[in-house]
């Protein structure tokens, strides 16, 4: 499942837009147009991308050759941004280039979800391993062990998240090497809870 910048998604949202309701392709200068770029170029470029990883097919002698090859609406797969990186004890750090990644549909359930790249091992036990992709549905208020993306005096971690005593809030790792954090609840901003996990092999 490739992933995609906003602009890339964009512009096959198009080329699929325009296939639905023309029974075409745009040219490279529609494309040019919709996106208010001065040459053919740029829209050239994000076309051979979007070749390249395998979600448009070029038809050759042809000045609307071009047709889909990814999985159409209602193939279960969703977009969901990648905002950044998360490790234990740092800002998350944002991603630039934002891009947009395919997940499976149902590994996302109603409401916002973004991903994040882990770094670290924090929390290796549950199988979380670093560089690993978590699928984050955002909401404030978890469930008692759920794993959690939370910010403690605006420094990110990802824990299991678990009430203490006195008002208290336990972050706990699963790396018997690491310590769990308890901290006023107060202190303590939860940004979203871990639905799932992506991992690529190769």
């Amino acid at each position: 499942m490739p992933a995609l910048t906003e602009r890339q998604r964009q512009v096959l949202d198009l080329v699929r837009e325009s296939l639905a309701t023309r029974g075409v392709a745009p040219t490279l200068q529609e494309i040019a147009d919709a996106f208010g770029y001065s040459s053919t170029a740029t829209a050239q470029k994000h076309v051979q991308r979007l070749i390249d990883k395998g979600l448009l097919r070029r038809l050759r002698h042809q000045k609307r050759g071009l047709e889909l090859v990814e999985p159409d609406a209602g193939s279960g797969v969703v977009y969901v941004p990648l905002l950044g990186v998360v490790a234990a004890g740092s800002p998350i750090e944002v991603v630039e280039d934002r891009e947009e990644v395919a997940v499976p549909e149902t590994l996302v359930g109603p409401g916002p979800h973004f991903l994040l790249r882990v770094r670290g091992d924090s929390m290796i036990g549950d199988g979380v391993f670093d560089g690993d992709l978590i699928v984050v549905e955002r909401r404030e208020r978890p469930a008692e062990g759920d794993m959690v993306v939370a910010l403690v005096d605006g420094e990110a971690t990802l824990k299991r998240f678990f009430p203490a005593p006195g008002g208290a809030v336990r972050l706990q790792p699963a790396n018997p090497a690491l310590e769990p954090l308890v901290v006023p609840a107060a202190s303590v901003t939860v940004q979203g809870v871990v639905r799932a996990l992506l991992r690529r092999y190769a």
